[in-house]
């Protein structure tokens, strides 16, 4: 007999069907066991009588979160015993066969009770517990719906999905790179993709004109509740656009996305409201404004659009004082490509940049980019970066616009903070599925860890011998 998911239970009333998952609850009711059975489509009830002897010895041993095998009859529950809220509360199956196929040990925490009151480094460590209790499980489902609608929409509307390389090169594009070294070349590294900003550039220069992606991206950052040191980008690039013409395909991915599985939540305006940088940190004191009219309303979703940023900010590291305050491939404003090309009045240089902020976070940022190479090399001469430094890094892209590349912008987004803040949770280890703690540590698989000697030989690589109380920073606050 062939296993169907207990939602579809109901469907069957009447027939002997096989049902498997793991035991939600057992409760004893004199001679009568009841045993909730879970799977991934929900939870039925089950009941076991005596007169079933074999199968009434064995479910004596059954305790919670056993995985077993079941076979009975689907019946209707008494009207007075029925659950309306649950899909199945108005079946219950007669155990006719029981197979235990593994026992658990006692658990570290309940798995049918929410646990946000428990030490999130417990439930890291166990996360595949974790997982099982209705909310995360429901997080997890959720992001994957909301993968899928992307993917959906975005093909509908002429984009290409293309993977591009994990192992890359480290270029200066605003956070601290992993860097991962080379057997075969020793003493030089490959870079983890801070973005795939340069390889979706590339792609508009290869005439794929609409390409997205979802991203793994990696940032040695330190970490705070809406960071980790790998995440996921819904990242995005289309060729001979305008700025307006990003905004408008994001927004409306957006809204439909809200619409069509979030039909609980309202967005607050539509279209999205427009707030120059400069309105936007002189009224709310941030570049990313909550503008909700209602804070206490957890389904009200307040999105809206930040532009107009200065293309420049002040470093001291920098050899000029200056540094870009997004990325270096960002295309000015056009009434300001001439201050750009003669470096003149470079606070005043606002760029195409465009960040799209919900409930005060940021959830995305893109621009329209500099498709001439003379145009990125001033961004970089401003900067104050070398030109042996330019060819080693940004040489290919140089290369690249001076090959017939189109005009393009594009955009990604936060897809951890976007599914964060619809599925009402506080950070967004809570909808990843294997996160990192706080402080960028994997509780699950204990990384990261040291590896043996003759790995880092092979790599041309010695660690200097670190005094025992030097080998693990202080515990710092989660936050």
């Amino acid at each position: 007999m062939k296993r169907i998911f207990i939602a579809e239970t109901v469907k069957h009333v009447g027939e002997t069907v096989k049902l498997a998952g793991w035991v939600h609850n057992r409760r004893d009711h004199g001679k009568i066991i009841f045993i909730d059975l879970r799977d991934k489509t929900g939870i039925i009830q089950t009941v076991i009588i005596p007169d079933h002897v074999e199968v009434y010895e064995e479910a004596k041993k059954i305790r919670n979160e056993f995985v077993i095998e079941i076979e009975g009859a689907v019946k209707e529950r008494p009207q007075s015993a029925r659950n309306e809220k649950s899909v199945t509360g108005g079946v219950e199956m007669e155990v006719e066969k029981l197979l235990i196929l593994n026992e658990c040990k006692a658990l570290p925490f309940e798995i049918n009770k929410d646990t946000k009151d428990v030490s999130e480094e417990l439930r890291l460590k166990h996360r595949y517990l974790d997982l099982r209790t209705e909310r995360m499980k429901s997080n997890i489902f959720q992001r994957g719906k909301i993968t899928k609608f992307f993917r959906d929409h975005l093909e509908k509307e002429g984009f290409l999905e293309v993977e591009t390389p994990v192992l890359g090169k480290s270029t200066a594009e605003g956070a601290r790179d992993y860097i991962v070294p080379s057997r075969i070349y020793k003493g030089k590294f490959y870079a983890l993709p801070q973005s795939p900003q340069q390889y979706k550039q590339l792609l508009m220069t290869a005439g794929v004109e609409r390409y997205f992606q979802v991203a793994k991206c990696f940032r040695d950052e330190d970490t705070r509740g809406d960071r980790q040191p790998e995440f996921t980008q819904l990242d995005l690039e289309m060729s001979f656009v305008e700025q307006e013409d990003v905004m408008d395909t994001i927004e409306t991915m957006l809204i439909k996305t809200v619409t069509e599985l979030y039909p609980e939540k309202k967005i607050q305006a539509v279209p999205f409201p427009r707030i120059t940088y400069k309105d936007a940190m002189e009224k709310y004191g941030s570049d990313r404004p909550d503008i909700r009219t209602d804070k206490n309303d957890p389904n009200l979703l307040a999105f809206c659009w930040v532009v107009d940023f200065p293309f420049f900010e002040k470093d001291e590291n920098s050899a000029t004082g200056w540094t870009f305050t997004h990325n270096p491939f960002s295309s000015p404003k056009p009434e300001h490509m001439r201050m750009l090309m003669d470096k003149k009045d470079v606070a005043e240089i606002l760029t195409t940049q465009y960040d799209v902020v919900l409930n005060g976070y940021e959830i995305g940022g893109g621009s329209i980019r500099n498709h001439r190479p003379e145009a990125l090399k001033k961004v970089l001469d401003i900067m104050g970066i070398p030109e042996d430094r330019v060819q080693r890094e940004y040489g290919h892209m140089l290369e690249a616009f001076e090959m017939g590349t189109p005009p393009h912008g594009g955009i990604a987004l936060g897809f951890d903070r976007l599914v964060m803040l619809l599925q009402n949770e506080p950070n967004i280890r809570e909808v990843i599925p294997f996160a990192k703690n706080g402080e960028a540590e994997d509780m699950l698989m204990g990384a990261p860890s040291a590896v043996e000697e003759r790995q880092l030989a092979e790599v041309g690589i010695k660690i200097p011998k670190v005094a025992a109380k030097d080998k693990k920073p202080a515990k710092k606050k989660i936050v």
